[in-house]
């Protein structure tokens, strides 16, 4: 696969920014739905309306039909990817704040420069090494922060709910990495949602039967509906983007301005007012991105 232009790199790295500021102002979003529904019942709606979308997106763009065997692939991975991570993902986010799910979750690039290490995909830089360590600083900030909350206890094991979802996601964003490069984005997105919708419905059924689905208002259908297709379609077609031109590891490190995003819209929205020490976590995560991101050449086609 021909090498990324400096063009290709400024234009993926600008809609990395869009995605980081879907996804971050998500955590609100879902926080406001899970405290309204039961949160598999919102999850296994939002999932199903996501996957509905991008399968009707991916039909009217007149995209070839995949061989079966990686549609197979891709449905397998999405379990992992989508189904395994919206799991502990949404269980979390039911047991902690918005702000500090969106910080826990920013220390993926940690984990995924690691994983991308012992699998042997990704080279890690000494300057991405001191990036990385300044972002699990910023994390073990957080845990502190919800140690002493209000919360205390239930607040903690959300977050360790919302570590655990950023394993799943960190060898899913290796394995899918192979696919990028030779699979549409919108396909992979597609399919991989799809493969994650069915098991994280198939659980939800109990829930989604108690909802009182006439009752819900506009509003909560709004909120599923963003997270459902801005947040698990748009935004994952310009994450896949991302992971082909420049790499797992300098991709994930953009989800690290979620925290900023989230802590910001959770304030107004939600009245989760920043703590001192929530702050010098956010401070340390970004930092981390910002020690990471290298500017300078494109990544090649497998590795940096």
């Amino acid at each position: 696969m021909p090498a990324a232009t400096n063009r290709d790199v400024l234009v993926t790295e600008a809609l990395l920014v869009v995605m980081s500021i879907v996804w971050g102002m998500n955590f609100a979003v879902m926080k406001y739905g899970t405290n309204v529904l039961e949160p598999f019942a919102y999850n296994g709606v939002r999932l199903v309306i996501g996957s509905v979308v991008m399968l009707g997106i991916l039909r009217l763009r007149g995209s070839p039909q995949l061989p079966w065997k990686d549609i197979r692939s891709l449905m397998l991975l999405g379990s992992l990817g989508t189904g395994l991570y919206q799991l502990f993902f949404i269980s979390g986010l039911a047991m902690t704040r918005a702000g500090t799910a969106s910080l826990v979750i920013a220390s993926s690039p940690a984990i995924i420069a690691v994983v991308g290490r012992f699998m042997g995909v990704e080279k890690v830089s000494v300057r991405a090494v001191w990036g990385i360590a300044l972002s699990i600083t910023g994390i073990a900030f957080v845990i502190m922060s919800s140690a002493g909350s209000n919360e205390g206890t239930a607040s903690v094991t959300g977050d360790l709910l919302i570590l655990a979802s950023v394993v799943c996601w960190s060898f899913y964003t290796h394995l899918m990495r192979p696919f990028t490069q030779r699979i549409d984005g919108i396909q992979i997105a597609t399919w991989s949602l799809i493969g994650g919708t069915i098991p994280v419905f198939a659980l939800a059924i109990p829930a989604i039967l108690r909802a009182n689905w006439p009752a819900v208002a506009p509003l909560t259908w709004g909120a599923i509906f963003y997270s459902g297709v801005g947040s698990m379609g748009i935004a994952y077609l310009f994450w896949y983007r991302g992971v082909r031109v420049i790499g797992s590891t300098r991709t994930s490190m953009f989800s690290n301005l979620q925290p900023i995003v989230a802590l910001g819209v959770s304030w107004p929205l939600l009245g989760e007012k920043p703590m001192l020490i929530q702050g010098v976590g956010a401070a340390a995560v970004l930092g981390g991105l910002l020690l990471t991101r290298q500017p300078s050449a494109p990544e090649p086609a497998h590795g940096e």
